[in-house]
């Protein structure tokens, strides 16, 4: 049986294959049918892309220091020496161009010989621009992203004119301790691409890549990092040590890390115990030690704040939101600020971070950017956000099914009607 993903099989001529499927491409435009000798793949993915313009080239959304910020704190940072050395021969030979993008089809990297890229400038396929197929209609990237699958599209069968000379071969990459998509690597080029080879190289480069971000964490020396979200005790990561802390010290520093200009004593304990428990010689106490923790030079006293090069994950999402950036929050968001807490400084200072994350989603309308929101434990029980991703997704997507049943499923358990908004989809 043939590898759907592949595409083209063994002996068929590949100017015969490009014409056939250039003339589907017009009767579709033109009828919306599209013939049999489409792979299911491909038909799949203009049926999603038929809401584009097929003339029109993908909008660039980062740029200068914004790209360069964001791509250097991206996790497939860790991993581009990787590809360049699986991926970097090929991507100079001047025929082909390496590509790696995130989760939302955004490329981050895309290297190559200087005359390839200058071609590739000409469709925007350039680093920052959002080559997903909600912007850039069927392209290996994007529909591998939409997928979760590796993927070759071959010429005609992209949906953008602009980019039917090229043939493009990509894979998706997960974080392998949560499984979290982040992003693809890609390889493009002419016809000749359109082989096994040039896939099999894709997937093995992207588990490759997964393999190395197992076992490779970064240490940043004089930096301190602390992770707080998703977990009930945050853990702290300096000098090449890890140290979980206890509850009380995840709250207290994360009441710090929020309110760099310091805290007093009094204003410490209302955050951490509320108006009618303030217990001043146990706060006291716990700041003690967690001074014992961190060290005498990351903590002052009168008042309370810290020290250092400290960055935490919970103000990376705060820092992007701020940016106009919500899918590199999302990128940074792992769940809720220590869920466990009922400090009321944390508690309030979790419902912000949640609600304006969700208020950036909900405003951007992306559908990767709603699916992603969805999969996470403040997003899944989100019943407005379930219907935007609905409403967002066209016809024939294949997580259009799933929203519908989850609206279906939490209309249930709110009690409200469903029937008229269905309907309506």
């Amino acid at each position: 049986m043939a590898d759907p993903w592949l595409a083209l099989e063994f002996g068929v001529d590949p100017a015969e294959r490009i014409a056939q499927v250039g003339a589907a491409h017009e009767a579709f435009l033109a009828a919306g049918a599209i013939p049999d000798r489409v792979r299911e793949v491909v038909r799949r993915s203009w049926e999603r892309s038929a809401r584009l313009d097929p003339e029109a080239t993908p909008p660039v959304d980062l740029t200068d220091d914004a790209l360069a910020d964001y791509r250097g704190t991206h996790p497939l940072a860790r991993v581009l020496p990787l590809f360049r050395d699986l991926l970097g021969g090929i991507a100079q030979d001047g025929a082909h161009l390496m590509a790696v993008c995130d989760a939302y089809g955004r490329l981050l990297w895309v290297e190559g010989h200087p005359g390839v890229l200058r071609h590739a400038e000409r469709m925007n396929f350039v680093p920052g621009a959002r080559w997903d197929e909600t912007h850039a209609g069927t392209n290996a990237p994007g529909t591998a992203l939409a997928l979760d699958h590796s993927v070759q599209i071959f010429a005609t069968e992209h949906f953008s004119r602009p980019v039917q000379r090229w043939t493009c071969a990509a894979a998706p990459i997960h974080d392998p301790a949560t499984g979290r998509l982040l992003g693809a690597v890609d390889i493009t080029g002419g016809d000749h691409l359109a082989n096994p080879h040039s896939l099999a190289l894709v997937r093995a480069t992207a588990r490759a890549a997964e393999a190395q971000l197992a076992t490779d964490r970064p240490v940043q020396p004089g930096v301190t990092t602390v992770t707080a979200l998703g977990r009930d005790e945050a853990e702290l990561r300096f000098d090449g040590r890890r140290i979980r802390l206890g509850r009380r010290h995840s709250e207290l520093l994360v009441l710090l890390l929020h309110h760099p200009e310091g805290r007093t004593g009094e204003q410490l304990g209302l955050d951490l115990y509320g108006d009618d428990r303030l217990h001043p010689v146990t706060l006291r106490a716990e700041l003690s030690r967690l001074r014992r923790v961190l060290g005498p030079e990351l903590l002052d006293s009168r008042p309370y704040r810290l020290r250092g090069a400290i960055r935490a994950d919970f103000t990376t999402v705060a820092e992007r939101l701020d940016q106009g950036d919500p899918a590199g929050a999302l990128d940074a968001y792992t769940g809720p600020l220590l869920p466990g807490s009922d400090a009321p400084g944390v508690t309030r200072l979790r419902r912000l971070i949640d609600g304006q994350l969700r208020a950036a989603v909900l405003v951007a309308a992306d559908p990767a950017l709603l699916a992603a929101w969805t999969a996470t434990a403040a997003g899944t029980d989100d019943l407005v956000a379930w219907q935007a991703l609905a409403r967002a997704l066209p016809v024939g997507a294949p997580r259009r099914p799933l929203a519908l049943a989850r609206i279906d499923q939490l209309a249930g358990e709110y009690a409200l009607p469903r029937a008229t908004w269905l309907q309506r989809s």
